[in-house]
């Protein structure tokens, strides 16, 4: 029996593949376990509820097994919109061989608006060996030939650790803008879980062994809050959607015991290319809150911040260094 129009997968401990071989077109998708972090955020705005989130395994308050996700491959529709969504780039896709994604093809999602800038010119060279260190992903390499430092953009998260390591020569635009909240006093007693699934240093435990916030790290994926055993309370409500001319109530979730949390990260909104969309407003009314007037960190400030700056890799010599001069 012929396979062509069925979608075939492929699972093992490092990433996930979904196929379909069409007549013309030929579908490929694969996601990077080992990048993944488990965010709920391609569950949440995945149309046909593919995709499903699966617990971590804790232990003592510690991550023994990382949280991930599962794959239904007979309600895999590739759309695509949980590759424009992924904020750690684990999920790429193709189509006959070359990457295609077809709700930015076809204008049901647009691109969201991010960036990483180097100027070499107003950086400290002798940082270099720091900056390269810092950046979690290890997207950041030096180029002998052009005598700068490049970045992978396809695969770096905006985290914008380079910018405090580099003491402003990098320049990071995230998509995502909002809020990371960490209420110490109500994570449960030996709990670091937050600090080991968190993909950047905006969660982590310093010298002492504490639990810390670096608030301006956060890509806002809200890993954290999946891992932490202190759990979200949800609530559906309905609210109207118009797209198109058309009028239609919708019902979503929201969380009604956000004080009680001890970690808790929100989205307000992202910057995009413009599109008009039913599609993507359903995405957004999934993903973001209607915040746009709260304020944000300022970059100029947090350049100056020294606890950022301790919260890198070696970031206390750093410390002293700049003390020193």
């Amino acid at each position: 029996m012929s396979k062509r129009g069925l979608t075939q997968i492929r699972t093992s401990p490092s990433e996930i593949v979904l196929e379909r071989a069409m007549v013309t077109r030929h579908y490929f998708l694969r996601w990077d376990l080992e990048r993944c972090a488990g965010c709920q955020i391609c569950p949440t705005v995945c149309p046909q509820q593919a995709i499903t989130h699966v617990d971590a395994v804790l232990e003592n308050g510690r991550m023994l097994h990382k949280q991930s996700i599962e794959v239904d491959p007979d309600k895999c529709i590739f759309c695509g919109e949980c590759v424009e969504m992924c904020p750690l780039n684990a999920i790429e896709m193709t189509v006959n061989g070359e990457p295609e994604n077809p709700v930015i093809k076809y204008g049901a999602f647009p691109r969201l608006t991010q960036s990483t800038e180097f100027d070499k010119e107003k950086f400290d060279w002798s940082r270099k060996d720091f900056v390269i260190d810092n950046c979690p992903t290890g997207v950041i390499s030096y180029d002998e030939k052009e005598k700068t430092l490049k970045v992978d953009d396809e695969h770096c998260i905006r985290c914008r650790q380079c910018e405090i390591a580099s003491s402003g020569a990098f320049r990071v635009q995230q998509p995502w803008k909002g809020s990371v909240t960490l209420r110490r006093e109500l994570c449960v007693e030996g709990c670091l879980a937050c600090a080991d699934i968190c993909p950047t240093r905006a969660l982590h435990i310093d010298e002492q062994g504490a639990l810390v916030l670096a608030d301006y790290y956060c890509i806002k994926c809200g890993a954290c809050m999946q891992i932490c055993p202190v759990k979200p309370q949800m609530e559906e409500y309905e609210i109207t959607v118009e797209a198109y001319g058309v009028t239609k109530k919708v019902k979503h979730e929201r969380i009604t015991n956000s004080e009680e949390l001890p970690v808790f990260v929100e989205r307000w909104r992202v910057a995009h290319e413009v599109v008009q969309s039913g599609a993507w407003i359903q995405a957004l009314l999934k993903l973001a809150d209607n915040k746009a007037g709260m304020v944000e960190i300022d970059r100029k400030r947090a350049l100056k911040r020294m606890d950022l700056i301790r919260s890198l890799k070696g970031g206390h010599a750093i410390e002293t260094q700049d003390k020193q001069e």
